[in-house]
């Protein structure tokens, strides 16, 4: 059965009051649709730690920079709504955009620090949007769970951190990237990739792979940084936005994976923004 498609926030409330009466435990899988994989995957691991799972679905303007990257978003309800049948969630949160920002709305939230860098110095304003609608999803959906992928690993600690700080009563768990068959994250965006760019994307995942086995050799990230940046360039992307290695706790820059630590990447190709990031295991 298709799952109840919930518009406003007044039904929304209705239920998870009852489900929190009955002593039931809820799950939250925030999504802005397109759903493929990778938040299925977010679907099955909520559903296997929580007694009630709602997935939401809003395509945030807050966290867009560009209106013409926001008007290009897919939005695919229908289709989204069908894949979530086999996995029985208990309701889709699917607001329109006054149920998250009604008229005058004038909060921001914010988190400092680890959002100045990566995705967030190359899309200012980006962070302070996830953590606006994320804290409005949190309250709203009164979830005791939320999941989120590993793919979006900046993300996955901005929303940590800024639940720990507010003292949101909230788990925020993070789980693993999936991939396509050829090693590519699985994105929304990846949709908006021509036949012959998608051949191409492949590339991300093969020039981080070989520099991660690199680096857990103990080649200096320096050593290899301009390479790789080098080998995405002739395999098609436009520009690379960044290319760094950093630790997992605190996203500080490395040059060699002295402690927990991943590489992080972000680059266009054929118009499409690509972020990716691996573990790095810590040097021998």
């Amino acid at each position: 059965m298709i799952p109840p498609i919930v518009r406003t926030l007044p039904a929304l409330r209705k239920a998870t009051r009852n489900w929190h009466a009955q002593g039931d435990t809820i799950g939250v899988v925030p999504t802005m649709g397109a759903l493929h994989d990778g938040h299925l995957s977010l679907v099955a691991a909520a559903k296997a730690a929580c007694d009630r799972v709602i997935v939401t679905i809003f395509v945030n303007p807050k966290q867009f920079n560009q209106a013409a990257d926001l008007a290009a978003y897919p939005r695919t309800e229908e289709a989204d709504a069908r894949k979530l049948e086999r996995f029985a969630v208990d309701a889709v949160y699917a607001p329109d955009i006054t149920q998250i920002y009604p008229e005058g709305f004038a909060t921001n939230v914010s988190v400092t620090g680890m959002t100045d860098v990566l995705c967030g110095a190359h899309r200012p304003g980006h962070f302070d949007g996830v953590a606006t609608v994320v804290t409005k999803l949190f309250t709203q959906t009164s979830a005791d769970k939320a999941f989120f992928g590993e793919k979006d690993f900046q993300q996955l600690m901005v929303v940590q951190r800024m639940a720990r700080d507010l003292d949101l009563p909230v788990d925020v768990i993070g789980c693993p990237t999936i991939r396509e068959e050829d090693g590519l994250a699985m994105s929304s965006r990846n949709l908006l990739l021509s036949d012959r760019a998608r051949v191409k994307a492949q590339h991300l995942s093969e020039v981080m792979t070989e520099v991660a086995g690199q680096l857990a050799q103990g080649v200096p990230f320096a050593n290899v940084q301009a390479d790789a940046v080098t080998k995405l360039d002739l395999a098609g992307f436009t520009s690379v936005d960044y290319f760094e290695l950093r630790a997992c706790t605190d996203l500080k820059l490395l040059d060699q994976p002295t402690e927990p630590a991943r590489l992080f990447a972000a680059a266009w190709l054929a118009g499409v923004r690509l972020i990716d990031n691996i573990d790095v295991p810590v040097a021998r």
